[in-house]
């Protein structure tokens, strides 16, 4: 092996400054100190591991930064990447009062250490700097700025840049359009896209897919896919995540579903974009279902994933399941933060394991408004007084926060299923804002149980206004009347029913079986193996099929 080599190899194992000084002493006595490949290794060794800038601006002391500046570049780039970015900065000015001269490789170094912390105060001193020293007519430092203006927040400053620049490459456009959509301009960003006059890149399409999805273009966003086709992009890992990831927040199911069976090589994102928004489009048993497959295919869960099939097992009452992923969470050594702990209390609670909910809720450090949501459902084991107490704690001093429409929800809940109707009322007329599907529904059905009635007839005109389809309100307010023996009310309820087109939803039942889901819908007979279920579940078919 050549002494270079030996030196790479020396400067690529060193742990620990001491060492690297041992071999500093060497490259100095061998003369490789200059060499390009060792300069390298030091400055990325350097960016690592050292915390100031006096060993780091003696090391530089040693080359001819009139024959090059690609140390001074190579060592401030190493900060950049390592966790010390600020000292890239401070090496650079010492750099500049010694004499030396930055080109177009040191500004955006410079710029990228101050985006690295977000000092876009240091980025607008830098700015003027590449008029100065006439480098602002170069691409690559007129990308570097609209790229630092836009991760740093001030879009308003990126946008300057952009509209400055006579020359426009698909980086340039990119770097907006990604600033636009970070900073939650989507519509900003989609319309940047539509003006590119350049062919997009991967980074370009993965931005406007986000874009896509959060404003639920989806006709916008099969556009792109198919224009993604067309330049070969969707080959790309990362941007068929981009438009599954897409599909399922425009609430495209099957797109999501397409998208995601032809991805040859999957990776974790996708399955957990697949999963995650099969568990928010309310598809809790696929999720599931899905879960497992990735199981048997080798991947492991991480608490993002985890946290989703939590919520799906919360959905379905699975307690089983999710005590299997609580102890998965336990025995991989998985570590806990507010969104799992949040999971694990709302599924005990929803599964009624309310003991197990509330040790999960005292023993986690920190908390969130969803986390006191999931606690109040201790509304299953009819715990009043205690949901009440938490309830009013939420919004104390000590707390300080405002309860949204769940929280008023789970409350109104609770109330009702005590039989204490009029208190859920009274707590209603305090809401900030009117009340959902789920709050109406709750009073209806404690009105059905205590046969309180005196209040409906306002509840029924407000349904005119609403703009839920959920049949299950309807038949409430139906059968409570039926129940008072109201026909004209009924009437009027069925007739408003049909001018709105909503029928009723058939009952289902709901079992798994070799961690497979089956759902069973009255009078349907579509079930695959529905002849055997008939068979079994029928003593006379029985019977015949033994031949006893």
């Amino acid at each position: 092996m050549s002494k270079a080599g030996q030196s790479l190899k020396w400067v690529h194992q060193c742990n620990d400054l001491r060492s690297f000084k041992q071999i500093h002493a060497h490259l100095l006595t061998s003369a490789l100190v200059a060499n390009d490949l060792v300069v390298t290794k030091a400055a990325i060794f350097l960016g690592k591991h050292v915390t100031d800038v006096d060993y780091p601006c003696n090391f530089l002391k040693q080359f001819d930064w009139s024959l090059s500046s690609f140390p001074c570049n190579l060592l401030i780039s190493g900060y950049v990447s390592g966790h010390s970015p600020w000292l890239g900065i401070l090496i650079y000015r010492w750099t500049v009062r010694n004499g030396f001269v930055p080109d177009v490789y040191t500004i955006p170094a410079v710029l990228k250490s101050c985006a690295k912390f977000s000092g876009t105060g240091e980025v607008k001193q830098f700015h003027p700097l590449t008029v100065k020293t006439g480098l602002w007519c170069d691409n690559y430092v007129q990308n570097t700025l609209v790229h630092v203006y836009s991760i740093s927040g001030d879009i308003v400053c990126a946008g300057k840049v952009f509209d400055d620049m006579l020359v426009r490459d698909v980086v340039s456009w990119t770097g907006l359009i990604s600033g636009y959509v970070k900073a939650g301009l989507f519509n900003e960003a989609i319309g940047l896209f539509l003006r590119m006059d350049v062919e997009p890149n991967v980074a370009t399409f993965v931005s406007i897919l986000g874009a896509c999805g959060k404003l639920g273009c989806l006709n916008l966003g099969r556009g792109i896919h198919g224009l993604g086709l067309k330049c070969l992009y969707v080959k790309e890992l990362v941007v068929c995540n981009a438009v599954l990831d897409m599909y399922m927040r425009c609430e495209s199911v099957t797109d999501a579903r397409q998208m995601f069976d032809e991805i040859p090589e999957k990776d974790i994102i996708s399955w957990t974009s697949m999963i995650s928004g099969l568990v928010q489009r309310q598809c809790p048993r696929e999720s599931l279902d899905l879960f497992c497959q990735m199981l048997v295919s080798g991947f492991e869960p991480d608490g993002v994933l985890l946290t989703c099939v939590l919520s799906a097992c919360a959905s379905l009452g699975l307690l089983d399941y999710g005590r299997w992923v609580h102890e998965y969470i336990d025995s991989h050594v998985i570590k806990w933060d507010v969104h799992i702990g949040t999971a694990l209390v709302d599924m005990y609670a929803k599964c009624g394991y309310i003991d197990m909910a509330q040790r999960i809720f005292s023993g986690m450090p920190s908390r969130n408004i969803r986390t006191w949501n999931a606690y109040i459902a201790c509304c299953h084991s009819g715990l009043v007084s205690e949901g009440l107490k938490y309830f009013n704690e939420m919004s104390s001093p000590l707390y300080d926060l405002s309860p949204w429409l769940e929280h008023y929800g789970c409350m109104v809940d609770l109330l009702c299923r005590a039989g204490q109707v009029g208190e859920a009322v009274e707590l209603i007329k305090t809401m900030p804002m009117p009340p959902d599907v789920q709050i109406i529904g709750a009073l209806l059905s404690a009105c059905n149980t205590y046969g309180n009635v005196g209040f409906t007839h306002e509840m029924l005109k407000s349904l005119q206004n609403f703009e839920f389809q959920d049949s299950g309100i309807y038949v409430l307010f139906s059968n409570l009347y039926a129940t008072n023996k109201k026909w004209a009310d009924v009437r009027s309820v069925r007739r408003l029913m049909k001018q709105k087109g909503i029928s009723k939803e058939p009952g289902s039942s709901l079992i798994r079986v070799d961690g497979k889901s089956h759902e069973f819908l009255v009078g349907d007979n579509s079930h695959p193996q529905i002849e055997d279920i008939h068979s079994v579940d029928d003593p006379a078919e029985t019977t015949d099929a033994t031949g006893s």
